[in-house]
């Protein structure tokens, strides 16, 4: 079978995600902006990666948009971003937000796998930079004590470079690929 792992990164993980899968799989890879339903449509298996940003899932335009005519194949869709994948919290809330924009019917058929990416404090655009010091903000109001640990780890790492992508976060995708290929 034939795939394509498609992606919608502004700073770098999530694309990092993305070629290490397609490499694995020995996969096409392409940018979110520059798949269309066509392109879609000549693949058996299409994967897309998203990078998380204030709720939403960067490219996610590509599933959505295009569905009808990928429905009937396996579509598997990775998120990435700073909240830990291990915690069930984080994931319930990359879930709730992702079924703002997924139909019922795509939550059933999406094959959904999170992953933990990076933040680089310079090289944020000035949206991104003053939702993070919003954060800071309100995680300083609530005190240290009151705080997840994950949190505090957030807090502890502001401003700075921080990198907790891992080639190995992709085996259970790559596996279940495999599974169903």
């Amino acid at each position: 079978m034939n795939g394509l792992v498609t992606y919608g990164s502004a700073y770098g993980s999530t694309q990092k995600y993305a070629q290490w899968i397609a490499e694995e799989l020995s996969y096409d890879i392409k940018a979110a902006e520059e798949a269309d339903g066509a392109m879609l449509a000549r693949y058996d298996i299409i994967i897309h990666g998203g990078g998380l940003y204030a709720g939403g899932v960067k490219g996610i335009q590509v599933i959505t948009k295009n569905y009808a005519s990928i429905a009937h194949k396996p579509v598997i869709l990775f998120t990435c971003g700073l909240a830990d994948p291990e915690d069930q919290e984080n994931v319930a809330h990359i879930e709730a937000g992702l079924a703002k924009v997924l139909s019922p019917e795509m939550q059933k058929h999406i094959k959904l796998f999170h992953f933990r990416g990076g933040i680089d404090y310079s090289r944020l655009g000035l949206v991104h930079r003053a939702m993070m010091a919003m954060l800071r903000k309100s995680m300083l109001r609530k005190g240290r004590d009151n705080l997840r640990q994950e949190d505090k780890l957030m807090l502890d790492t502001y401003g700075k470079k921080v990198d907790f992508t891992d080639r190995q976060m992709i085996a259970p995708l790559i596996e279940y690929v495999k599974q169903i290929g």
